[in-house]
């Protein structure tokens, strides 16, 4: 049986300027506060290719007390750190970075923080008081940006998460081992984070630091590579476990009614709403149902159009179903990770390339933004013109009394001037967007790769400057082809008429008369509603669709009342969700997709690919 109790691990790739004076004054600092025997020293060498596994080798031939760890193929600094953990002989695990950036004399307090039982995982911080950290700016900015977004999302207590020194009893290591998922620079933030959760004593002490040679942080690789270990953390932590088959199917309807139940309360008299509502025929509610479902073919043969000027081929029907299915993803979950799942099915289905895919569904957010924007552009103008948007604050104003959220008060009239703004904002974006992507198609040179090398000369660099010029050029093919774009924008203006028809059969349920005004009134509040849904502020875009809808119609309409107004927006949007969800889930059983795992398999898909271009 081994007297080893503690086991240092130096993880290193191509450190052969370093790694002998590492070793020597990691062994003259262990020796000073541990037993002879007590300790070992590993050299996790990591597929390198200088002159460091010679020197490893020398140096474990020369002194027992040090081992060389081999591997053929890089593992990632977290593949070293856990494939040489399993090979240590300690019951405490060690481990720092071989440039000793981190002042070796708070060694002892990192060991004995673990090795006496009093914490599971000590680790040292760059970030706390009583520190010495003199830190460049480059590293300094991102460093607290990422160390932000940990605590942020993942819910973490630490300071800095990075720090390369830290420890981690073996029986903690064995535990949390097949729970982390990284290989490279996030695995020590994923095990800080799991040992939190799973309830293990974690210790965080201020450590003075000074780096030493380049940094090897890298913009463009942080911000892509580590934010998406943060999110896909996330997700599997805090979004994941709250997910089962019976939750998808059922959470877009409940947020929506949740949702609305709380803006009615807050604004309107609830039973004013439900009277309104109870006086709805169901027939022609119905009614509106089967008129929007005719938007749904469209969808999919726009986005065979799309795709066919992409160079790529889709039948309609499966195309839809795609649709059917992504959609249904950002109604149950946040942040439009429904696109995701899109992306998936057309690159598992038909092989469309990732980046296509999302460029695909940029075409289609484009040409929506544009037929919503002509749609109500016309009414709009009119109304900036002849003074209709204060016809409108001024009439809500008079209605709803000013709202206490917060402890602020919120002004009915201003909140709608805002709205308006808000949404000729978006809309005069969308036009800007498409014009700056035809004249870029008219520019010749690779603009995209010198614009992210300048920030990074990483090799991820490459690939995602590489990523975005795929992106950019297959927009640029539908949108400056003038066919492509005739079809695609006729297809969307009709996808947006069957939506607006829908509301009128909708205002015609509740008994409202279909005039011309109406007819013009409802174009401009659909297009409103779903301009101001735009950002993904809530599933669906639940009440942000509702409370624009209601200030249109109740602004310009004198026949419709507040209540039904209100009435109005929630029954037309719970039956285009509802249309949504079931489309959805019968498209799911069709294409045999799950919501979760095309979510999941879309994001390790993207991490390999990703991971395959690096290291060409």
């Amino acid at each position: 049986m081994s007297d080893v109790e503690v086991s240092v691990v130096l993880p290193a790739y191509n450190e052969e300027a370093t790694i002998e004076r590492t070793v020597e004054v990691t062994l003259e600092t262990l020796a000073s506060f541990l037993p002879a025997g007590a300790f070992e020293v590993i050299v996790a060498e990591d597929g390198c290719d200088d002159r460091t596994p010679e020197i490893a080798t020398r140096l474990a031939d020369e002194d027992d007390r040090v081992r060389h760890v081999h591997s053929d193929e890089r593992l990632g600094r977290g593949g070293a750190l856990e494939y040489a953990f399993e090979r240590a002989e300690g019951e405490t695990l060690v481990y720092f970075d071989t440039d000793l950036a981190t002042d070796m004399k708070h060694l002892e307090e990192l060991v004995e923080s673990v090795r006496s039982g009093e914490y599971d995982v000590a680790t040292g911080s760059r970030w706390m008081p009583d520190n010495q950290a003199d830190r460049p700016t480059k590293r300094a900015v991102s460093s607290l940006g990422y160390n932000t977004l940990v605590r942020l999302f993942l819910r973490s207590d630490m300071q800095d998460h990075q720090c390369g020194f830290k420890a981690i009893s073996r029986e903690t290591f064995d535990a949390l081992r097949s729970e982390v998922e990284d290989e490279h620079w996030f695995w020590d933030t994923e095990v800080l984070v799991l040992a939190q959760r799973r309830g293990y004593r974690v210790r965080e002490f201020p450590v003075d630091w000074e780096p030493k040679g380049d940094t090897k942080v890298d913009l463009v690789r942080d911000v892509f590579g580590m934010g998406s270990q943060i999110l896909r953390t996330w997700w599997q932590l805090s979004v994941s476990p709250r997910i089962s088959r019976r939750v998808s199917m059922a959470a877009g309807s409940l947020l929506v009614m949740l949702a609305l139940v709380v803006a009615v309360g807050v604004v309107f008299d609830l039973q004013a709403v439900f009277d309104a509502m109870s006086g709805a025929d169901p027939r022609l509610v119905a009614a509106s149902g089967a008129v929007y479902l005719l938007s749904w073919p469209l969808r999919g043969l726009r986005y065979r159009d799309i795709l066919d000027r992409l160079g790529f081929t889709g039948d309609t029907w499966f195309l839809t179903g795609a649709i059917f299915i992504s959609q249904t993803g950002n109604l149950v979950f946040p942040a439009r990770l429904g696109d995701g799942v899109r992306a998936y099915v057309v690159k598992a289905r038909r092989d469309v390339p990732y980046p296509s895919g999302f460029a695909s569904l940029a075409i289609e957010r484009v040409f929506d933004l544009l037929a919503i924007t002509v749609l109500g552009g016309s009414v709009l103008v009119g109304l900036v013109l002849t003074g209709g948007t204060e016809q409108i604050a001024e009439a809500i104003a008079a209605e709803i009394p000013p709202v206490q959220i917060g402890g602020e008060t919120i002004d009915a009239g201003a909140a709608a001037r805002t709205a308006l703004r808000v949404a000729a904002g978006v809309g005069a974006a969308a036009v800007l967007g498409v014009l700056a992507i035809l004249a870029s198609a008219r520019l010749e040179g690779d603009y995209v790769h010198r614009a992210v090398t300048t920030v990074s000369n990483d090799s991820y660099a490459d690939y995602v400057s590489g990523v975005i010029a795929q992106f950019v050029g297959d927009v640029q093919a539908v949108v400056s082809d003038r066919g492509a774009f005739l079809r695609v924008g006729v297809g969307s203006l009709a996808i947006w008429v069957v939506d607006v028809a829908t509301a009128l059969v909708v205002f015609h349920a509740f008994g409202v008369d279909v005039t011309t005004a109406l007819v013009a009134t409802a174009f401009f509040a659909v297009s409103v509603g779903n301009l101001a849904k735009v950002l993904p502020l809530s599933p669906g875009g639940i009440g942000l669709y509702e409370g624009a809808f209601t200030l249109i119609v109740f602004g310009l309409t004198e026949e419709v009342a507040v209540p039904v107004a209100f009435a109005v927006s929630i029954v037309d949007h719970v039956v285009k969700n509802v249309v949504t969800i079931l489309g959805g889930l019968v498209s799911m059983a069709w294409l045999n997709v799950s919501l979760t795992t095309a979510v999941e398999e879309s994001r390790e898909a993207g991490e390999v690919e990703a991971a395959a271009a690096t290291e060409d």
